[in-house]
């Protein structure tokens, strides 16, 4: 089956015995978009994404990612950059031998150059060297991020992709991501951080317990004098 959505999940559900982690969950991500999944912790964006991925099946439901269905992992993972949730570069890598690897397998194009661009935009220079393991928590997440960018995806499939950073690293990859949107790219963003969502989604869907309790432009999900955490504590806290 063939999706003009760049995303489009339909009808997906999942549970994990008696919890119910996703409960018929629809909505759309079109070309271009920069698109929110908000919801605080345990509301099942984590789920949604390795669902997204192809990591694991919905009981129910179907997702498709740039046309192709979840059941093809591989393929979707091929054309994508992914930074999961609370998950660590290789540590018996080095910064250096973790880029150029993620290079090879994308097959990129003059990708020590592109190893070098990475690592100075994350001043990484000086631990290019150094093992992932004895990076620091906000170093490993650079470095997640530099692997899932260094090969100029058409999609992101970001989880909670600022965890761990500075503000300075903070406002520097919004800023990034804001350009990477702007010249055709399409994010998908998961994260509780309402104040960067506020500043770069397009479109968001809340999500709680498992269920997308709104959705659409932002602009017209919130009240006037809003902030996205007014429309986000009135939407979410009345289930």
């Amino acid at each position: 089956m063939i999706s003009l959505s760049t995303i489009s999940v339909k009808n997906v559900s999942k549970n994990f015995g008696s919890v119910k982690a996703l409960q018929d969950v629809s909505f759309n991500v079109e070309p271009g978009d920069f698109y929110g999944i908000l919801g605080p912790n345990g509301a099942g964006k984590t789920t949604l994404i390795r669902i997204i991925t192809g990591q694991i099946k919905p009981d129910s439901g179907e997702s498709i990612t740039l046309g192709i269905d979840s059941e093809d992992s591989l393929k979707i993972r091929a054309k994508v950059g992914i930074v999961p949730e609370a998950e660590s570069p290789p540590t018996f890598l080095t910064v250096q031998e973790t880029l150029e690897l993620v290079c090879q397998i994308r097959g990129v194009q003059d990708f020590l150059k592109k190893v070098d661009w990475w690592t100075e935009f994350f001043e990484l220079g000086e631990s290019r060297n150094t093992l992932c393991r004895d990076l620091s928590k906000g170093q490993r997440q650079k470095v997640m991020l530099a692997s899932a960018l260094i090969h100029e995806p058409k999609l992101l499939l970001l989880d909670e992709p600022f965890i761990n950073l500075d503000p300075i690293y903070q406002r520097k990859i919004r800023e990034y991501l804001l350009e990477y949107v702007s010249n055709g790219g399409t994010t998908l963003l998961c994260t509780h951080i309402l104040e960067i969502a506020e500043k770069v989604c397009k479109n968001i869907a809340l999500i709680n317990k498992g269920r997308i309790v709104a959705q659409g432009p932002l602009n017209e999900l919130r009240k006037p004098e809003e902030t996205l955490e007014d429309t986000f504590m009135r939407l979410v806290t009345r289930m």
